[in-house]
């Protein structure tokens, strides 16, 4: 086992103690003396709490980088109760932030890029956080996901579980075995609920949106880069209607002139992955036991000949996102991971022998993250206490984490 190569510097900020790492991993665990490459982390204590275990947290996306931290500002929102127990390991998952970036031009054929890229699932980020592990001196170590951190949180209960003192998901409990095509069945149907409750709000927007689908089939916008808004990407604005604010925030967008630089500019940022490419390439992939996706959610949707012209798509990829946008230098390469056949994240036996401490809070309606699957993995595995809430919507970490965590850490200690 190659040692890894870490350099730390340490600086403070107004109520936190931050440590930051660079340690250089193998892009293939299994290979450790082939290519590396750079996974960043910084550590946050509170002055008073520098000898505290840690917890790493896990962000979601794929393809984000973890939260830019700020005491002062909440930022992110849980973090204040989390420092009360331990120090937070905040991990740039491989390809984002500080870590070695993916842009979309990456060197290499559509094969070698292919190749490269599949090396950026859950499975490879769990064996750089236990690389991490060692390489720290930590014994075992608290783990928090969110959304796909939360599918990174049970590969490792799954893969490394020694590692492991407890885990907590946010959001982000994966089936176990179900077909992508499932998963999209059921992520289009809770889109149709989402699509009936803001028409519902705000019924003036239907007549809005057919007309600017009506305009949009006739000749598209060009939008400020230079790229094409059509029918398809419009709709793809219903990426935001699993959060709290995403009824209000798409309403507020196509409440702007289609003309005005406003809405040019809004509907650009909210339909480009320019920023972060692997969450548009790998996304399908997360979901992936066994199987190849082979645009899987674009074959649903063509199975459903009654959705309706108006509604909005969610978490969803396709593969025009790939044609005339930014990530075109990787459409060749997206195709071909389209049609890998992708290994198995999770060891049932494993789990199902698990005494690894684990809590989750299951959010009832989230059209990101099906809670049918999300129940039927904590049923699946032993000592996962389980919080199935509509109070929030995917967001509840974001939007309330002081009391979402600390019900988690109540749950996951069983003092509740």
């Amino acid at each position: 086992m190659a040692r890894l190569q870490t350099v730390s510097t340490r600086r403070e900020i107004p109520g936190l103690i931050v440590t930051e790492h660079e340690h250089l991993v193998p892009l293939d665990h299994a290979v450790p003396d082939g290519p590396r490459l750079s996974v960043f982390t910084r550590e946050l204590a509170a002055p008073e709490g520098q000898e505290r275990p840690l917890l790493l947290f896990m962000e979601g996306g794929p393809g984000s980088e973890a939260p830019r931290p700020s005491l002062t500002h909440s930022s992110p929102p849980w973090l204040g109760r989390a420092l009360e127990d331990f120090r937070v390991l905040m991990l740039d998952q491989r390809g984002t932030g500080r870590s070695s970036p993916i842009g979309p031009a990456l060197p290499g054929s559509p094969s070698e890029q292919a190749d490269y890229l599949a090396h950026f699932r859950a499975d490879a980020i769990v064996a750089d956080a236990e690389a991490i592990r060692r390489e720290l001196g930590v014994e075992r170590w608290s783990v928090l996901g969110q959304s796909f951190g939360g599918f990174c949180a049970l590969r490792y209960l799954s893969a490394a579980p020694e590692g492991l003192r407890e885990v907590m998901f946010t959001g982000g409990v994966p089936p176990l075995r179900a077909h992508p095509d499932e998963v999209y069945r059921a992520t289009f149907a809770r889109m149709r609920e989402r699509n009936q409750c803001f028409y519902e709000r705000y019924p003036e927007d239907r007549a809005r949106v057919l007309d600017l689908l009506e305009r949009l089939q006739r000749e598209p916008i060009v939008l400020p880069s230079g790229e094409l808004l059509h029918p398809a990407r419009l709709r793809q604005l219903g990426g935001h209607l699993g959060m709290s604010d995403g009824l209000e925030h798409l309403h507020y967008l196509l409440e702007l002139d289609p003309a005005s630089p406003a809405f040019l500019h809004d509907a650009e940022q909210n339909t480009s992955f320019a920023r972060n490419p692997l969450y548009a390439v790998l996304n399908e992939a997360c979901w992936a036991q066994g199987c190849a996706t082979a645009w899987s959610a674009q074959r649903v949707l063509e199975a459903q000949p009654d959705w309706p012209e108006e509604y909005f798509t969610g978490e969803h990829f396709f593969p025009w996102m790939f044609q005339g946008t930014a990530l075109e230098p990787l459409r060749e390469a997206t195709e071909i991971l389209a049609q890998r056949q992708w290994p198995v994240l999770y060891d049932l036996e494993r789990l199902r022998a698990s005494e690894i401490p684990a809590a989750a809070v299951v959010y009832a309606e989230d059209p990101y993250v099906e809670r049918a699957f999300s129940e039927q993995t904590a049923r699946a595995i032993p000592g996962m206490r389980m919080w199935l809430t509509n109070e929030y919507d995917h967001d509840g970490l974001r939007k309330d984490g002081e009391r979402v965590l600390r019900r988690l850490l109540d749950l996951v200690r069983g003092q509740v």
